[in-house]
């Protein structure tokens, strides 16, 4: 399935672009999200018509995306309680929702599924650098550090 892409889209594309994909991956997700429509002829003349339009949305979302990241900057450490046996190891563990809400109290807003957690679930107490994916153009590193609880 061909379609045209209305943003930019890490390891598939850039805005405009026709690419070829999975007729899954197309019907199930981007066409739905808004992320892509097919790639007609109709289509290819109404996209060129909207592009500047496009081009400036893209542009603001990437501008909230730096901001959101230099916000995030201003973060040093997250630090999250949690309890622990007597090695280190944890009870449980401490994934993407438990650092958005650790976020979430410290005063920033972030959704679950912007964390990359480097390894799966934090499962010991340490000291660990998570990637957060703003943008497909625009990723911050987050210091984490895990604490053994009273």
């Amino acid at each position: 399935m061909q379609v045209i892409l209305l943003e930019n889209i890490a390891k598939l594309g850039e805005l405009g672009d026709v690419v070829n994909v999975k007729n899954g991956y197309g019907r199930n997700f981007l066409i739905p999200q808004g992320k892509a429509v097919r790639a007609t002829e109709e289509s290819k003349k109404a996209f060129e018509a909207r592009r500047a339009e496009l081009v400036a949305q893209a542009a603001e979302r990437k501008a909230a995306a730096e901001a959101r990241k230099a916000k995030m900057d201003e973060i040093e450490v997250v630090t999250i309680p949690a309890r622990a046996g007597d090695e280190g190891k944890l009870f449980g563990s401490i994934g993407p929702r438990d650092l958005a809400e650790a976020l979430t109290d410290n005063g920033f807003e972030i959704a679950k599924s912007e964390i990359r957690m480097p390894n799966g679930p934090l499962r010991a107490v340490g000291e660990y650098d998570i990637t957060v994916h703003f943008h497909a153009e625009v990723e911050g590193a987050l210091h984490v550090a895990v604490i053994a609880d009273e």
